[in-house]
């Protein structure tokens, strides 16, 4: 499945400083679907260059990540258990800042 991700608020450092990617991601294995959650695991195995502990807690991402898909909050759309479509569009957004 297409999808493109966009990392911004900093998460975009822990992607090798790349903000927008253009990604295709497999179901799991004796699926048809991708959900967020499967994304999440994808995207520590396969794009994440350095401090997971910084985008992923358990099996989502940290408090203080906002995530979009297709411009909307990921909590109308079920969290983790939303399930993606082709060519979707995913952000994720740290909120959370140093001072």
């Amino acid at each position: 499945m297409k999808l493109t991700l966009e990392f911004g608020g900093g998460l975009e450092l822990l992607f090798g400083s790349v903000k927008i990617h253009e990604v295709a991601v497999p179901p799991p294995e004796g699926e048809t679907k991708v959900t967020v959650k499967h994304l999440l695991l994808w995207i520590r195995d396969n794009l994440l260059k350095e401090r997971p502990e910084m985008f992923l807690k358990d099996k989502s991402v940290r408090p203080g990540v906002l995530v979009l898909i297709n411009d909307c909050d990921w909590e109308l759309c079920g969290t983790t258990e939303a399930v993606l479509e082709e060519k979707d569009t995913v952000v994720f957004i740290s909120t959370l800042h140093g001072g």
